[in-house]
């Protein structure tokens, strides 16, 4: 069902004018999944950003060798709670004497009490993610705003990770002092590749709200695949020295062990090739995704990503050589990265062959895959060996590629900016796209969203 706003929207064009502020403050509250993350971010006139407080406490889920829903829930329990009092503590100082109390917050300190800046209004994610995670963020982000009086804003976790380069682009100018497309860059329109643990997905981000998906998974996604890969593949003694479940981040580690691994590697000449091993004490084949597409070619699948069967491949094989040495091992970990990150860069080869995508230059990958190095290589690597070497690949720093509460706070800030609100009788959303011509209607299609709170801003 799509709320009032966006017929008041649709039909009065000018309420989608953004609002022009000097500058904006929000706290923000990150808890989809197994992360616990607080922000404290603030945006400047000049469109430069400063983050004033950023802190991750990630629940232990090494005994599950995965993300357990009960563990992570009482994790951000915990947790929650203390980071917010640690945010407030790194709120900017009121110094203004002639501040209206009302935009004013009273702490306790050391010698008195001290004045904080009142943030604009709360920022939260509301989904997708795990529904009791959530319900933790959001409902104490809803305690938040109503204790101070201040809008409340619940975003899109994936539209987060599309739009995180424009919050580095933000935090580096106010570094650099260089505000010429500070907080939008890279602007729109550009190619979004959101590779995680719980998603894999191709989408063609036209604007701030509208982001079409133009290939998904059809079963796991590539963060899911590889972390089963890792328990399959590492060593006992590897895994066990993990201090989280990252094993993606542990896999990388074990197949490239030098600290700034050369790659070697040469792109293929068709995405269908298979991956054999090139070690004589051991025989395996993996077979990439669609490897037999039928007489209309690969192209048929462009609009998939399909990982199950590169680790279904992995299992059998340590499942038949469960001695395989280190080397061994290692060269597996490898090649069935490469065979992945191949399929990943095939799709976007796929999108730019489109008319409506062709004249697009970035590239922006983001999740938590995204730090991986070998990825970077065999994206660039494919895409200049298709002609493509004018793509722009943006990936975000490693701290800002897994779930984050900054990406968080510079979303709602976004959408504080183009006058959207939420009310506060919206709940947490387990599964909620971003692409407009989804049978939910996308970031702006489910209910929640206060025109009121617009209208009289």
């Amino acid at each position: 069902m799509r709320p009032l706003c966006l017929l008041i929207r649709r039909s009065n064009p000018s309420i989608l004018r953004h609002v022009q502020r000097r500058q904006l403050l929000t706290l923000a509250i990150e808890t989809s999944c197994d992360d616990t993350s607080v922000a404290v971010l603030e945006k400047h006139e000049n469109n430069s950003a400063t983050l004033h407080f950023h802190s991750k406490i990630t629940s232990d889920n090494r005994i599950y060798g995965g993300v357990h829903p009960i563990a992570s829930h009482e994790s951000h329990q915990k947790t929650l709670a203390i980071l917010v009092g640690q945010a407030l503590r790194s709120l900017p100082n009121e110094k203004k004497a002639s501040a209206p109390v009302t935009s004013v917050l009273f702490l306790n300190g050391r010698d008195g009490m001290e004045t904080r800046k009142k943030p604009d209004f709360v920022t939260v994610t509301r989904g997708p993610g795990m529904r009791s995670s959530l319900n933790t963020g959001l409902d104490t982000a809803k305690g938040l705003a109503v204790a101070w009086q201040i809008p409340l804003l619940g975003v899109n976790h994936m539209q987060a990770h599309a739009l995180t380069p424009r919050l580095v682009s933000a935090l580096d100018a106010a570094i650099s002092r260089s505000f010429d497309t500070a907080g939008n860059d890279p602007a729109f329109p550009f190619l979004t590749l959101l590779v995680s643990g719980g998603h894999t997905m191709l989408v063609h981000s036209r604007s701030l709200c509208d982001h079409e998906i133009l290939a998904d998974t059809t079963d796991m996604a590539v963060g899911d695949m590889i972390d089963k890969t890792a328990r399959e593949v590492l060593p006992r003694t590897y895994l066990e020295s993990a201090s989280d479940v990252m094993y993606g981040k542990l896999l990388e580690s074990f197949a490239f062990p030098k600290e700034k691994p050369l790659h070697e590697y040469v792109p293929p000449s068709s995405f269908t090739r298979q991956r054999v091993c090139r070690l004589l004490d051991y025989e395996w084949t993996i077979n990439p995704p669609y490897c037999a597409p039928g007489p209309e070619g690969s192209i048929k699948y462009a609009d998939a990503f399909t990982f199950s069967g590169i680790g279904s491949s992995v299992k059998s094989i340590m499942s038949r050589l469960p001695e395989m040495d280190d080397t061994g091992r290692r060269e597996l970990a490898r090649e069935t990265m490469a065979l992945a990150f191949e399929h990943l860069a095939s799709r976007v080869l796929f999108a730019l062959q489109r008319p409506d995508i062709q004249s697009i230059q970035t590239l922006v990958v983001s999740g938590g895959v995204a730090s991986n190095q070998f990825l970077k290589t065999i994206l660039r690597e494919n895409l200049n060996a298709k002609g493509c070497r004018e793509m722009q690949l943006v990936f975000p720093p490693p701290k800002f590629c897994t779930d984050n509460a900054a990406m968080i706070a510079w979303t709602g800030i976004e959408m504080y900016e183009a006058r959207w609100r939420t009310s506060f009788d919206a709940i947490a959303i387990k599964k909620w796209s971003i692409d407009p011509k989804a049978a939910d209607g996308g970031i702006l299609g489910v209910d929640g969203w206060d025109s009121a709170a617009v209208e009289n801003k």
